[in-house]
C-alpha cells in the first residue's frame, strides 16, 4: 500500500471516529437542541448563525439548509449567516474592530426567543465569544458548536456541541455533519417527514 493512500485511509478513519465518539457523547443533547431550534421557528422566532473562516462556510451552509430546503419539500424557515453581509462586517470591524462582527449584529437583529449558533473549533474566537455573550443577556437560545476544550464560549451556550478532537478539520467535519443533523431533526419535528 503506498503511503499516500495509509494517509487517506488514515484521514477517513479519524474522522469516523470523531463522529462516533460525538455522537455516543451527544445524541440526546442534539434531540433536545433541535426540539428548542423547532419551538423557537414554529413560535416565528429566527435562527442567527456565525463563525470564521471555515466556521463561517459552515454557518453560511446551514442557514440556507433552512431558508431553501433540506431533504423534504416545506416552507422556508427564518435563518440568517451573520457572515454575509459584507457590508455590515466591514464597517463594524472599521468602526469598532473584528470583535463586534458578530456582537453587534446579534444586538440589532437577535430577539428574545431566537436562536444563536455560534461555531468555533478553539471556542475562543472573541467575536465568537462576545456574540453569545450579547445572545445569552438578549434571552435568544444560544447553541456552540467547538471543539474538544469548549473554551471561553462554553459557559454561554444552553447546547453544547465539543468535538473530542483536536483537529480542525475533524472538528469542522463532524460540525457540518451535526448541522446537517439539526435540519434533518427540525424537519422531522416540524412537518413530520424523515
Amino acid at each position: 500500500m503506498s503511503r499516500l493512500r495509509e494517509r487517506v485511509e488514515r484521514i477517513f478513519a479519524d474522522s469516523i471516529a470523531a463522529k462516533q465518539a460525538f455522537v455516543a457523547a451527544h445524541a440526546d443533547a442534539v434531540v433536545r437542541a433541535a426540539e428548542a431550534m423547532a419551538r423557537a421557528l414554529r413560535d416565528g422566532r429566527t435562527i442567527l448563525v456565525f463563525g470564521n473562516g471555515g466556521s463561517a462556510a459552515d454557518a453560511q451552509h446551514i442557514a440556507a439548509e433552512f431558508t431553501n430546503r433540506f431533504e423534504i419539500e416545506r416552507p422556508p424557515l427564518a435563518a440568517v449567516a451573520l457572515t454575509t453581509d459584507t457590508s455590515a462586517l466591514t464597517a463594524i470591524g472599521n468602526d469598532y474592530g473584528f470583535d463586534q462582527v458578530f456582537e453587534k449584529q446579534v444586538r440589532a437583529l437577535g430577539r428574545r426567543g431566537d436562536v444563536a449558533i455560534g461555531i468555533s473549533t478553539s471556542g475562543n474566537s472573541r467575536n465568537v465569544v462576545r456574540a453569545l455573550e450579547a445572545a445569552r443577556g438578549a434571552g435568544l437560545v444560544t447553541i456552540g458548536f467547538t471543539g474538544a476544550e469548549g473554551g471561553a464560549m462554553a459557559p454561554l451556550c444552553d447546547h453544547l456541541f465539543r468535538v473530542p478532537s483536536r483537529v480542525t478539520a475533524r472538528i469542522q467535519e463532524t460540525h457540518i455533519t451535526l448541522g446537517h443533523t439539526l435540519c434533518a431533526l427540525v424537519d422531522e419535528i416540524l412537518y413530520g417527514q424523515r
